[in-house]
């Protein structure tokens, strides 16, 4: 099984983007080939077994990742060239020489596991963060399970997932592309599972670094239940986050920045709608995460 890795990079982590790239490069078996994209900045110093692109502007995240699926298409632009594809984060370390290895297995094994997520650790402490793990029992990281949707920067998909389902959305620019790529596969068929065994070295952050989190957080929530969601469940599930926001307290200025982002999530496109049937309605649910929270 032919592996492929995409890697975005904003230019401003050279030394941890060579670590991780040299991780790539020591995973055993075939050679993982690997595209990093450059969201508005040159790429310099890199290996020369490296494919890059650089791309003019800031996609977002899941506009920068497009760009480098596309990459990896054939080039009558029916199919692609690998089989599946590896999304890594730019400061983030494959831990074990095996990662593409125990992908190849998973998905040969399992011809209709369409998506791997990763585990995620701290590399000092090896913690991995709540948040990290993709479903709502969460307490216990090191237990594998079929999950819902999966972590963005550290995750294997199964190319023929794009060609039946489509691409991550780039309009989302930042924040829950991943569950809408989950959404689609699922209701495709597709299943997701989560690999403890499977290790992105990361530093432990706090996603609101990120100056754009709580207004893009909010949007995507409502875009994402507007593009996906029977018409019954989408104001269950808004509703279930905004009281869950209301909960948490957030920051007066975090509240305003959410509030923000809530009304633009009604008031602008949230791009094609395709509701998802009532059958995977009842798979999510039986997965543990019925799609109202």
């Amino acid at each position: 099984m032919r592996l492929g890795a995409v890697i975005i990079t904003m230019g401003n982590r050279p030394d941890e983007l060579k670590a991780l790239l040299d991780s790539v490069a020591q995973q055993d078996g075939a050679p993982v080939e690997t595209v990093v994209v450059g969201q508005g900045v040159r790429l310099t110093g890199l290996p020369e077994d490296v494919r890059t692109v650089e791309l003019p502007e800031n996609l977002g995240i899941p506009g920068g990742r497009n760009v480098g699926i596309e990459a990896f298409r054939s080039g009558d632009g029916a199919g692609f060239e690998v089989d599946g594809l590896l999304f890594l984060d730019d400061d983030g370390l494959l831990e074990r020489t095996d990662t593409a290895d125990l992908c190849r297995q998973a998905f040969s094994e399992d011809p209709e596991l369409g998506i791997v997520s990763f585990r995620i650790a701290d590399p000092e402490t090896g913690e991995t963060q709540r948040r990290h793990v993709p479903r709502l029992r969460a307490s216990d990281p090191m237990r594998s399970s079929r999950v819902t949707t999966f972590l963005g920067g550290a995750n294997a998909v199964r190319t023929k997932v794009f060609e039946q389902v489509g691409d991550l959305p780039g309009e989302f620019f930042y924040a829950h592309e991943e569950t809408d790529l989950a959404w689609r596969a699922l209701d495709a068929g597709w299943l997701i599972d989560y690999r403890a065994d499977m290790v992105l070295l990361h530093p432990t952050t706090a996603p609101s670094r990120h100056a754009v989190y709580h207004r893009m957080v909010a949007r995507n929530r409502v875009w994402l239940a507007r593009r996906n969601l029977p018409a019954p469940l989408v104001p269950v599930y808004v509703g279930v986050w905004l009281l869950l926001t209301l909960l948490r307290r957030p920051s007066p200025p975090a509240l305003k920045a959410w509030f923000a982002g809530f009304k633009e999530g009604w008031t602008t496109s949230c791009g094609p709608r395709r509701p998802m049937k009532w059958r995977t309605v009842w798979r999510l649910t039986r997965l543990g995460r019925p799609p109202v929270i």
